[in-house]
């Protein structure tokens, strides 16, 4: 089935209007005739616009022709009641890491297709997905072509002061990709985080592992400081920041164990003042690693001193569960919960990998009040590099750039889903998942709203967009998703 939206066509039956006297017969005419009136074919308008994925491919973000208007004709399908009075978290947006070397791949592209390819992701044209949330590296990923910092000095040599701090390292590439990004969106969010400090502020004085020297906490908390004031001197606004890439794995190139003693002490002694000192209003995110931890948060913000400066938490799905999330939200309600990161393997299965991400990193992380969904990197060429010694070998982006030819991955379609069509400033609304058929659904500024539907099923499903005690009934192949708007 390659249209996955029924054409729903409502026949309104008169009958048959049958008028006979009885059957004696007279000289002038013989039995009444029977007089049949055809039954009007009323069609239903369409109401709502749909965009479908389908496991196979055959639909990529396709949108559908059909016709799909809400009635009040019964059927016996399943019902996703979507409720716009029901108001939930607000919505920052959906998009990727922009990785070091993602930027570097898409700034090598000569400039017309690099413009043509920038308004298409972060534009708000028709064939654009929009993406309205970025989070960046402060210093390189494991996704760089090299590790650096931006205080890197040589061994033996410290810099209390941060005299030589320098963006340097990210002046040919990211920085200025950033501006012509930001030259589209203006709006668009970003989160910075570090993946390791410079070295010679750990105690191991390398960029695998270790730890933040506790005589360097109050210029640790500066360099962050000098990296927001930096960026905001090239025109781009970091909204928020988190102290440390998944804290709890100290195996990656570049990357820093740090305890949740130690972050909490980091960030109420020194991060939190240092950016109040500052003037700066960037935001505060906690521990950004997995789901299995949700211990992690909740002593960092367990801690009195250390909850006025956080504005809330940050979680990946390596491990662990995504109702993480509400567990968090649950005991800090006034407190923000974040999606930051998720990879596809260059050896996963497309549709495979379609059903898992919407179900866990779109529907299930905005069901689990995160305000956000992110993907992994947004670019890599076709040996999933640039990479740094040790850093992710098989991460696959959003994109394959390799040459002149641009691939689009699943990631693209996984996000694009969300982004192109919930804008910051939407708020998730009440809807509802049955069996195998999971929603997420939206109220956008604009008073549209948006229902996102995967079919986890092993077989196609039926079912009704419920809204206002009227439905419009369509259907979903195997693994399909699709995004519908009215």
């Amino acid at each position: 089935m390659r249209k996955t939206l029924l054409n729903i066509v409502v026949y309104g039956l008169i009958g048959l209007i049958i008028s006979a006297s009885s059957c004696k017969k007279d000289s002038s005419a013989g039995t009444t005739p029977i007089v049949i009136i055809p039954p009007p074919v009323v069609t239903l308008t369409n109401d709502v616009s749909a965009w479908v994925t389908t496991a196979d491919r055959l639909n990529q973000l396709t949108k559908q022709n059909g016709i799909l208007g809400f009635s009040t004709t019964a059927n016996s399908f399943m019902d996703i009641t979507v409720d716009s009075t029901q108001l939930f978290q607000p919505i920052d947006g959906f998009g990727y890491t922009l990785t070091q070397g993602s930027a570097q791949l898409i700034w090598q592209l000569p400039a017309t297709e690099r413009a043509t390819l920038l308004a298409e992701l972060f534009g708000n044209v028709d064939n654009s997905i929009g993406i309205n949330y970025l989070r960046v590296g402060i210093g390189a990923t494991d996704l760089s072509s090299t590790v650096y910092s931006y205080n890197d000095l040589p061994a033996g040599n410290t810099d209390p002061t941060l005299a030589s701090f320098s963006l340097a390292a990210d002046m040919s590439f990211m920085v200025p990709l950033l501006k012509e990004i930001v030259a589209i969106n203006p709006a668009i969010k970003i989160l910075a985080t570090p993946w390791s400090p410079p070295v010679w502020m750990k105690d191991n004085t390398n960029s695998v592992g270790g730890s933040l020297v506790p005589a360097y906490y109050t210029v640790y908390a500066n360099y962050f400081v000098k990296y927001i004031q930096a960026m905001k001197a090239q025109g781009i606004t970091i909204d928020a920041i988190t102290p440390q890439n998944e804290p709890l794995h100290p195996g990656n190139n570049p990357s820093m164990l740090m305890t949740a003693a130690q972050q909490t002490t980091f960030v109420k002694a020194n991060l939190g003042p240092a950016l109040q000192a500052a003037g700066l209003a960037t935001k505060i995110i906690v521990y950004d690693h997995n789901c299995d931890r949700p211990d992690y948060p909740l002593q960092v913000m367990g801690d009195a001193a250390a909850l006025p400066f956080i504005d809330g938490s940050a979680f990946h799905l390596y491990a662990g569960d995504i109702s993480a999330l509400s567990t968090v939200h649950a005991a800090f309600p006034a407190k923000n919960v974040y999606f930051t990161e998720q990879y596809t393997a260059s050896g996963g299965n497309f549709g495979g990998d379609l059903r898992w991400h919407i179900k866990n990193v779109v529907i299930g992380s905005v069901r689990n009040w995160s305000r956000i969904a992110l993907e992994w990197n947004l670019a890599n060429d076709a040996s999933y590099g640039p990479h740094t010694p040790g850093g992710c070998t098989t991460c696959l982006g959003a994109l394959t750039i390799s040459g002149g030819t641009i691939t689009r991955n699943v990631a693209y379609y996984i996000i694009g889903h969300a982004s192109k069509f919930v804008p910051a400033g939407s708020k998730r609304i009440s809807s509802n998942s049955s069996g195998n058929v999971h929603s997420a659904a939206f109220l956008r500024p604009d008073g549209k709203k948006v229902l996102i539907v995967l079919n986890d099923d092993n077989a196609a499903q039926s079912f009704n967009i419920k809204f206002n005690n009227k439905w419009a009934a369509t259907a979903l192949q195997s693994g399909a998703v699709a995004t519908y708007t009215w």
